[in-house]
C-alpha cells in the first residue's frame, strides 16, 4: 500500500482495455482540445461556445454500446477540462452544462449508460482551469501573451482554487454511486504549478477517504498518491518498472488521430490494424490500453471513430482470451520475430500474436516438449505442432532448431478474427 492508501487494481490488470472520452466546449471549435492555449482565446471571446452549446444529438447508449461491442470494460470521461467548463451539475460554479441550451446533467446521462452496459465508471478532472477566477496565469494559460502577470494574478488566490477543487472532487465522488477510477491531470511543477499548487495531499485523502478502492492516477505531482503510471501517446518499449525493478500497474492513454477532442480535420489516423496492434502491445508488456474518442459538438461519434471501435469489436469477438486476464509471458518465453506473446497464469494459456502471418511455419524457441496443443484462436481450428529436431534428409525444407517447437501454419487464413491473428498455446 502507498504513503496516501492504494486502490483496487485487481479488475483493471484482468480488464486491460478502456475507453478515454475528451468531450467539451472544444468539440464546438473542432481543432483540438487545447485550442484555447493555442489560439490564445480569452474568456470572453470563448464565451460564445457556452452560450451555443447544444448537443441535440447526444445518445449516450450509444456511446456506451460501441464501447462494449468494441471489447472495452471501463471508461473515463472528462467531466471538467482545462478550459474549466463543468459536464455536470455543480453547485460551485455557473460554468456547468446546465446552464447551456442543453440543460441537463450530461455526466449523469453517460454515467448511467455505460453502467447499463456493464462497463466500469471512470472521472477525468483537470487540475487546470483556464476559466476560473483564482487560477493564477502561467507560461500554459491561454492569455499568457496577452496580459501582465501581476495585473491578472491581483486578487486571485490558488488555495481558493484548491478548495475550489476538492469541492468539485466530492461532488463527483459522493453523488454518481461507486466510482472505479478518478483521473486527474496534470501537473507541471517544473513551469510553475505542481502539489503545492493543488494541495494534492489533502485532495488525494479525500479521494481515498470517499472511494477507499478507486484507482487514482499519478499526475498529482506527489510519490506515493498514485495507483497507476500513465505514459501519454506512445507506447513503452517494455513493462514499466518502479525504482527497485519491480513491474507496476500502468496504462497507455492513446488516441485513433493526433488529437484528444473532436478534430474535424485531422488526417492522421491509425489504421484498425495499428490499433489492434497497440493493444496487443500494451498487454503483452503488462499495461492496459485506454483508447480516446472525442465526440463531436452535436453529441454523436464520427464515423471515423466508430469504425476503428468496430474495428476492435470485430477483432475482440474472436480473441478477447488473449487480453482479458493476461500479461506478459514468463521471461524464458521470447517471442519470434513480428509477433507478441500475452499470457493467463490463471490457465496456463499463452496467446502468440503474429503481427506479419509466417509462411508454412513458425519456430517458437525454449517452448520445446512445453505444448500440449495449439489451434487458431479465430476459429479453434487446430496448428500441428512439431518439437523434434528433424534428420538433415528430411523432405520439409523447415527444420526446427533445437530446444524450439514449430507450428505448421495455414497458407490462407480464415476472414474472421484475423486482422491480427493469434495462436491459443495450452501448456503442459
Amino acid at each position: 500500500m502507498g504513503k496516501y492508501g492504494s486502490g483496487d487494481t485487481k479488475w483493471f490488470v484482468h480488464d486491460r482495455f478502456g475507453m478515454f472520452i475528451h468531450w467539451g466546449l472544444y468539440s464546438m471549435l473542432a481543432r483540438h482540445e487545447w485550442v484555447r492555449n493555442t489560439e490564445q482565446i480569452s474568456n470572453e471571446e470563448y464565451q460564445v461556445y457556452f452560450d451555443l452549446f447544444n448537443p441535440d444529438l447526444f445518445c449516450p447508449q450509444e456511446w456506451a454500446r460501441a464501447a462494449r461491442e468494441a471489447g472495452m470494460k471501463y471508461f473515463v470521461i472528462t467531466t471538467k477540462h482545462h478550459e474549466g467548463f463543468c459536464l455536470w451539475d455543480t453547485k460551485y460554479t455557473d460554468y456547468k452544462v446546465t446552464n447551456t441550451p442543453i440543460g441537463r446533467d450530461l455526466l449523469r446521462e453517460v454515467v448511467d449508460a455505460f453502467r447499463a452496459e456493464g462497463l466500469r465508471v471512470g472521472f477525468y478532472y483537470s487540475l487546470l482551469d483556464w476559466h476560473h477566477p483564482d487560477f493564477t496565469l502561467d507560461c500554459l494559460h491561454p492569455m499568457r501573451t496577452r496580459v501582465k502577470a501581476e495585473e491578472f494574478n491581483r486578487g486571485r488566490d490558488m488555495r481558493r482554487y484548491a478548495q475550489y477543487m476538492r469541492d468539485q472532487v466530492t461532488e463527483l465522488l459522493t453523488q454518481y454511486g461507486k466510482i472505479d477510477v478518478m483521473w486527474f491531470d496534470f501537473s507541471y511543477p517544473e513551469r510553475g504549478k505542481g502539489h503545492e499548487q493543488w494541495e494534492s495531499e489533502e485532495l488525494i485523502r479525500l479521494v481515498r477517504r470517499l472511494q477507499p478502492d478507486i484507482v487514482v492516477d499519478n499526475r498529482l505531482d506527489l510519490p506515493g498518491s498514485g495507483d497507476i503510471q500513465t505514459p501519454e501517446q506512445f507506447t513503452p518499449d517494455a513493462g514499466l518498472v518502479d525504482e527497485e525493478g519491480k513491474p507496476v500497474v500502468w496504462e497507455g492513454c492513446q488516441t485513433f488521430s493526433g488529437s484528444w477532442g473532436y478534430f474535424r480535420d485531422e488526417a492522421s489516423w491509425k489504421s484498425v490494424k495499428m490499433c489492434i496492434e497497440m493493444l496487443i502491445n500494451h498487454v503483452s508488456r503488462g499495461g492496459n490500453l485506454l483508447m480516446n474518442v472525442g465526440p463531436t459538438s452535436r453529441g454523436y461519434i464520427d464515423d471515423r471513430a466508430m469504425a476503428r471501435l468496430a474495428g476492435f469489436g470485430a477483432w475482440m469477438k474472436y480473441n478477447s482470451r488473449s487480453i482479458y486476464g493476461c500479461g506478459p509471458a514468463p521471461a524464458d518465453m521470447v517471442a519470434p520475430p513480428d509477433c507478441r506473446y500475452t499470457y493467463n497464469a490463471e490457465t496456463k494459456r499463452l496467446y502468440l500474436h503474429c503481427f506479419a502471418w509466417p509462411f508454412r511455419h513458425v519456430h517458437l524457441q525454449g517452448l520445446c516438449g512445453r505444448i500440449r496443443y495449439a489451434q487458431l484462436l479465430a476459429d479453434g481450428s487446430e496448428i500441428k505442432i512439431r518439437d523434434e529436431v528433424l534428420p538433415e534428409n528430411s523432405n520439409l525444407n523447415s527444420r526446427t532448431p533445437g530446444g524450439a517447437l514449430t507450428l505448421e501454419l495455414p497458407v490462407v487464413l480464415p476472414g474472421q478474427g484475423t486482422e491480427v491473428p493469434v495462436i491459443e498455446l495450452f501448456l503442459k
